[in-house]
């Protein structure tokens, strides 16, 4: 069975006691020199595949072991949340992603294969981040105020995409057309980057994603954000207003976490949390967080699991608003 490791006698007491134990206990698994696997659920490219590459790198080193990134894409991140339920609980299966699909997915879908709440725990949030709604070059707008009389002009043209159907970037699109009145045509990326190559190019006018996957492209002049979605101007984007700001009742942020099989025992977590966390603090890494426009947090699972029931709570009623069903 992947992930499996197989023991060295030396490892094992001679007691026939300490012997059953070591046998038993699935951390045994997460001995130095096997390698831990952090599903990232979306494609290559984007603030989450480079934070999450960057909290590997150093996991690797605190855990004197290899951690690799997996980019197992589809469902709108759900075929790789599935992928860990089903891992053995041995602490060498991670999960990355953004909340959306440990929060607000079993509102979503109809039939979802994995329960976020007890298939899964909670390792530790390791950033938060806003959303945005970016538009490409070819759009004659600059302000919130300028989109929507170009919109209102152009109804044809009010499409945009997001990072996969029923992630928030989804809802914020949809939040933003109800508040303008318009109806607006979502269209569903395998992850931000596609979504955004497709922006750069001129095949969609729009993507709503989170504020991070924007930044470098904003400040380079390639695209332009036009608002973001926190109480307070996002990190990076001088001058950008937020929602809010503009007179459009959208406010709201993400965050990126990390869970484990549901199984997994306590002792691999801790040494596992501790990683992340320790990871998360270093000077560097906070500042390279940073400037992909994600705020370092590091939390316990604990802290974690707090976190995400109540952004279930909250973003229950939203989703339902909205009359969004996914097959």
């Amino acid at each position: 069975m992947e992930g499996n490791v197989k023991l060295d006698r030396r490892q094992v007491s001679l007691g026939l006691g300490a012997s059953v134990a070591a046998l038993a206990a699935p951390h045994v698994a997460n001995a130095q020199g096997s390698t831990i696997r952090i599903i990232f659920p979306f494609a290559a490219g984007g603030s989450g595949d480079g934070s999450v590459r960057l909290i590997a790198d150093r996991m690797q080193a605190a855990l004197g072991q290899s951690v690799v990134v997996e980019n197992r894409t589809g469902g709108a991140g759900r075929i790789g949340v599935v992928a860990v339920k089903n891992a053995a609980p041995d602490g060498l299966t991670l999960l990355y992603t953004p909340f959306a699909a440990v929060t607000i997915y079993p509102f979503v879908y109809k039939q979802l294969d994995y329960d976020p709440f007890t298939e899964l725990r909670p390792l530790s949030q390791v950033c938060t981040f806003d959303f945005a709604l970016a538009v490409n070059n070819d759009v004659p707008a600059k302000t919130p105020q300028e989109l929507i009389a170009w919109i209102k002009a152009n109804p044809t043209k009010a499409q945009y995409g997001s990072p996969g159907a029923g992630a928030l970037p989804h809802f914020f699109g949809l939040m933003f057309g109800k508040a303008i009145g318009i109806e607006m045509n979502h269209i569903a990326y395998k992850g931000g980057a596609p979504a955004i190559v497709d922006l750069m190019g001129g095949q969609i006018p729009m993507v709503s994603s989170t504020a991070s996957d924007f930044l470098e492209l904003h400040n380079a002049g390639k695209i332009r954000v036009i608002a973001t979605s926190g109480t307070k101007p996002s990190l990076g984007y001088k001058g950008v207003p937020t929602f809010k700001e503009s007179g459009i009742d959208i406010v709201g942020t993400g965050w990126y976490g990390m869970f484990v099989p549901a199984k997994t025992p306590d002792a691999v977590i801790a040494r596992l949390n501790k990683a992340v966390a320790d990871a998360v603090r270093l000077p560097d890494i906070k500042e390279r967080l940073t400037g992909f426009g994600l705020d370092p947090t590091g939390t316990s699972g604990a802290e974690l699991g707090a976190i995400q029931k109540a952004d279930a709570a909250k973003w229950e009623p939203v989703v339902k608003a909205s009359g969004f069903f996914a097959d």
